[in-house]
Protein backbone atom coordinates (compact mmCIF):
# COMPACT_ATOMS: atom_id res chain seq x y z
CA UNK A 1 0.00 0.00 0.00
CA UNK A 2 0.90 3.33 -0.89
CA UNK A 3 -0.27 6.32 1.15
CA UNK A 4 0.31 10.33 -0.15
CA UNK A 5 -0.19 13.13 2.47
CA UNK A 6 -1.45 16.55 1.51
CA UNK A 7 -0.27 19.61 0.84
CA UNK A 8 1.83 21.51 4.02
CA UNK A 9 1.37 18.46 5.76
CA UNK A 10 3.55 15.25 6.40
CA UNK A 11 3.49 11.46 7.16
CA UNK A 12 1.90 11.90 10.76
CA UNK A 13 -1.24 12.91 9.40
CA UNK A 14 -1.63 8.99 7.89
CA UNK A 15 0.53 7.22 10.95
CA UNK A 16 -2.20 5.55 12.39
CA UNK A 17 -3.62 4.72 8.78
CA UNK A 18 -0.58 3.15 8.03
CA UNK A 19 -0.03 1.13 11.25
CA UNK A 20 -3.37 -0.05 10.91
CA UNK A 21 -2.83 -1.68 7.34
CA UNK A 22 0.70 -2.78 8.36
CA UNK A 23 -0.67 -5.31 11.41
CA UNK A 24 -2.64 -6.61 8.88
CA UNK A 25 0.16 -7.79 7.91
CA UNK A 26 0.19 -5.66 4.46
CA UNK A 27 3.62 -3.45 2.92
CA UNK A 28 3.32 -0.43 3.08
CA UNK A 29 4.84 2.54 2.02
CA UNK A 30 4.13 6.26 3.62
CA UNK A 31 6.92 8.59 2.17
CA UNK A 32 7.54 12.30 3.25
CA UNK A 33 7.22 14.51 0.33
CA UNK A 34 9.99 16.62 -0.45
CA UNK A 35 10.10 19.56 1.70
CA UNK A 36 7.32 18.53 3.79
CA UNK A 37 7.59 17.69 7.39
CA UNK A 38 10.58 20.12 8.00
CA UNK A 39 10.48 23.83 8.06
CA UNK A 40 8.18 25.79 5.22
CA UNK A 41 11.46 27.28 3.84
CA UNK A 42 12.30 24.14 2.19
CA UNK A 43 8.85 23.62 0.63
CA UNK A 44 8.95 26.93 -1.16
CA UNK A 45 11.96 24.84 -3.12
CA UNK A 46 9.73 21.92 -4.32
CA UNK A 47 6.44 22.09 -6.26
CA UNK A 48 3.84 19.80 -7.64
CA UNK A 49 6.37 18.24 -10.17
CA UNK A 50 8.55 17.06 -7.64
CA UNK A 51 5.68 15.79 -5.17
CA UNK A 52 4.24 13.40 -7.80
CA UNK A 53 8.37 12.16 -8.68
CA UNK A 54 8.39 11.13 -4.98
CA UNK A 55 5.12 9.23 -5.27
CA UNK A 56 5.93 7.40 -8.00
CA UNK A 57 9.02 7.04 -6.94
CA UNK A 58 7.56 5.56 -3.81
CA UNK A 59 5.04 3.11 -6.14
CA UNK A 60 7.85 1.55 -8.26
CA UNK A 61 10.13 0.17 -5.18
CA UNK A 62 6.81 -0.86 -3.79
CA UNK A 63 5.24 -2.79 -7.69
CA UNK A 64 8.95 -4.38 -7.89
CA UNK A 65 8.46 -6.05 -4.23
CA UNK A 66 4.29 -6.63 -4.17
CA UNK A 67 2.35 -8.23 -6.92
CA UNK A 68 -0.47 -5.65 -6.29
CA UNK A 69 0.00 -2.07 -5.36
CA UNK A 70 -3.40 0.10 -3.70
CA UNK A 71 -2.71 3.73 -3.41
CA UNK A 72 -4.56 5.62 -0.75
CA UNK A 73 -4.36 9.24 -0.42
CA UNK A 74 -5.31 12.40 1.78
CA UNK A 75 -6.44 15.66 0.15
CA UNK A 76 -3.56 16.42 -2.46
CA UNK A 77 -2.60 12.88 -2.13
CA UNK A 78 -5.32 11.70 -2.97
CA UNK A 79 -4.85 14.09 -6.05
CA UNK A 80 -1.23 12.39 -6.72
CA UNK A 81 -2.79 9.01 -5.68
CA UNK A 82 -5.23 9.82 -9.02
CA UNK A 83 -2.71 11.07 -11.27
CA UNK A 84 -0.73 8.14 -10.80
CA UNK A 85 -3.73 5.86 -11.78
CA UNK A 86 -3.45 7.60 -15.03
CA UNK A 87 0.03 7.21 -15.63
CA UNK A 88 0.53 3.83 -14.57
CA UNK A 89 -2.17 2.23 -15.54
CA UNK A 90 -2.89 -1.77 -14.78
CA UNK A 91 0.06 -1.33 -12.60
CA UNK A 92 -2.26 -0.20 -9.96
CA UNK A 93 -5.30 -1.94 -8.50
CA UNK A 94 -7.39 0.57 -6.63
CA UNK A 95 -7.62 3.86 -5.11
CA UNK A 96 -8.89 5.04 -1.56
CA UNK A 97 -9.37 8.73 -1.09
CA UNK A 98 -10.32 10.94 2.16
CA UNK A 99 -11.42 14.31 1.02
CA UNK A 100 -9.28 14.70 -2.43
CA UNK A 101 -8.03 17.88 -3.67
CA UNK A 102 -8.67 18.49 -7.58
CA UNK A 103 -10.02 22.20 -7.91
CA UNK A 104 -9.04 25.71 -6.72
CA UNK A 105 -11.41 26.52 -3.56
CA UNK A 106 -10.77 30.42 -3.83
CA UNK A 107 -9.55 32.51 -6.55
CA UNK A 108 -6.21 32.54 -4.53
CA UNK A 109 -4.91 29.60 -5.81
CA UNK A 110 -5.25 31.02 -9.17
CA UNK A 111 -3.72 34.28 -8.36
CA UNK A 112 -0.44 32.72 -6.79
CA UNK A 113 1.40 32.14 -9.98
CA UNK A 114 1.65 36.56 -9.58
CA UNK A 115 1.14 36.42 -6.39
CA UNK A 116 4.58 34.40 -5.28
CA UNK A 117 6.33 37.38 -6.66
CA UNK A 118 4.79 39.83 -4.61
CA UNK A 119 3.61 37.35 -1.05
CA UNK A 120 6.58 34.70 0.10
CA UNK A 121 3.82 33.40 2.77
CA UNK A 122 0.34 33.32 3.69
CA UNK A 123 -1.19 31.69 6.93
CA UNK A 124 -1.59 27.80 7.27
CA UNK A 125 -4.24 25.31 6.95
CA UNK A 126 -3.24 22.81 9.26
CA UNK A 127 -5.29 20.80 12.21
CA UNK A 128 -9.24 20.60 10.68
CA UNK A 129 -10.42 18.60 12.76
CA UNK A 130 -13.27 17.57 15.23
CA UNK A 131 -11.72 15.35 17.35
CA UNK A 132 -10.91 17.25 20.75
CA UNK A 133 -7.14 16.84 21.78
CA UNK A 134 -6.53 15.84 18.26
CA UNK A 135 -4.02 17.68 15.97
CA UNK A 136 -2.18 17.52 12.37
CA UNK A 137 1.83 18.35 12.00
CA UNK A 138 2.11 20.93 9.49
CA UNK A 139 3.32 23.83 8.44
CA UNK A 140 1.55 27.72 9.60
CA UNK A 141 2.67 29.30 6.56
CA UNK A 142 2.35 28.50 2.87
CA UNK A 143 4.55 28.96 0.85
CA UNK A 144 2.94 30.81 -2.13
CA UNK A 145 5.82 29.90 -4.65
CA UNK A 146 5.11 26.18 -3.86
CA UNK A 147 1.30 26.89 -3.88
CA UNK A 148 1.45 28.14 -7.49
CA UNK A 149 2.80 24.99 -8.67
CA UNK A 150 -0.89 23.37 -7.61
CA UNK A 151 -3.23 24.31 -10.65
CA UNK A 152 -1.13 22.36 -13.14
CA UNK A 153 -1.23 19.54 -10.65
CA UNK A 154 -4.68 19.99 -10.61
CA UNK A 155 -5.14 20.83 -14.31
CA UNK A 156 -3.37 17.68 -15.26
CA UNK A 157 -5.13 15.13 -13.10
CA UNK A 158 -8.69 16.16 -13.67
CA UNK A 159 -7.81 16.23 -18.00
CA UNK A 160 -7.18 12.58 -17.45
CA UNK A 161 -9.85 11.48 -15.01
CA UNK A 162 -11.25 9.45 -18.01
CA UNK A 163 -7.91 6.92 -17.60
CA UNK A 164 -9.05 5.95 -14.52
CA UNK A 165 -9.67 2.15 -14.74
CA UNK A 166 -9.72 1.24 -11.27
CA UNK A 167 -12.24 1.17 -8.64
CA UNK A 168 -12.26 4.30 -6.39
CA UNK A 169 -13.30 4.28 -2.62
CA UNK A 170 -13.76 8.11 -1.49
CA UNK A 171 -14.32 9.61 2.03
CA UNK A 172 -16.16 12.32 1.87
CA UNK A 173 -16.73 14.94 5.38
CA UNK A 174 -19.48 16.46 5.67
CA UNK A 175 -18.22 19.48 6.72
CA UNK A 176 -14.67 20.20 5.77
CA UNK A 177 -13.19 23.86 5.62
CA UNK A 178 -10.40 23.39 3.29
CA UNK A 179 -11.28 21.76 0.59
CA UNK A 180 -14.74 22.91 -1.20
CA UNK A 181 -17.09 20.73 -3.19
CA UNK A 182 -16.10 21.93 -6.60
CA UNK A 183 -13.41 18.71 -6.33
CA UNK A 184 -16.00 16.43 -5.65
CA UNK A 185 -17.72 17.25 -8.26
CA UNK A 186 -14.98 17.30 -10.49
CA UNK A 187 -14.36 13.54 -9.89
CA UNK A 188 -17.91 12.41 -10.11
CA UNK A 189 -17.81 14.17 -13.35
CA UNK A 190 -14.84 12.81 -14.63
CA UNK A 191 -14.41 9.19 -14.01
CA UNK A 192 -16.88 7.06 -15.33
CA UNK A 193 -20.02 5.79 -13.67
CA UNK A 194 -19.61 2.84 -11.14
CA UNK A 195 -16.00 2.74 -10.44
CA UNK A 196 -16.92 5.10 -7.23
CA UNK A 197 -18.39 5.06 -4.19
CA UNK A 198 -18.74 7.77 -2.11
CA UNK A 199 -18.77 7.32 1.88
CA UNK A 200 -20.02 9.85 4.31
CA UNK A 201 -17.58 11.17 7.30
CA UNK A 202 -20.29 13.14 8.89
CA UNK A 203 -18.40 13.44 12.06
CA UNK A 204 -14.75 14.42 10.63
CA UNK A 205 -13.62 17.93 9.39
CA UNK A 206 -10.92 17.63 6.82
CA UNK A 207 -8.15 15.69 8.02
CA UNK A 208 -10.61 12.92 8.64
CA UNK A 209 -7.82 10.41 9.02
CA UNK A 210 -7.05 11.73 12.54
CA UNK A 211 -10.65 12.50 13.11
CA UNK A 212 -13.68 10.66 14.83
CA UNK A 213 -14.57 8.66 11.57
CA UNK A 214 -10.27 7.62 11.31
CA UNK A 215 -12.04 4.06 12.57
CA UNK A 216 -14.50 3.38 9.72
CA UNK A 217 -12.05 4.69 7.46
CA UNK A 218 -9.17 2.23 8.22
CA UNK A 219 -11.80 -0.69 8.21
CA UNK A 220 -13.40 0.24 4.69
CA UNK A 221 -10.05 0.66 3.47
CA UNK A 222 -9.18 -2.86 4.41
CA UNK A 223 -12.36 -4.38 3.04
CA UNK A 224 -11.58 -2.42 -0.10
CA UNK A 225 -8.57 -4.03 -0.72
CA UNK A 226 -9.85 -7.49 -0.10
CA UNK A 227 -12.64 -7.27 -2.09
CA UNK A 228 -10.48 -6.26 -4.76
CA UNK A 229 -7.54 -8.12 -5.11
CA UNK A 230 -6.61 -10.30 -7.45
Amino acid sequence: MLLCHGFTGSPQTLRPWADYLAGQNLTVSLPRLPGHGTVWQDMARTGSDDWLAAVDAAFGKLADRCEQVFVFGLSMGGCLALRLAETRGSALRGLVLVNPSLAPDTKLFLLAPVLKHVVRTLPGITSDIAKPGASEVGYDRVPVRAAATLPKLWSETTRHLGEVTQPVLVYHSTTDHVVGPASMRVLLAGIPGGQVTVRDCPDSYHVATLDNDAPAIFEGSLKFIQDHSG
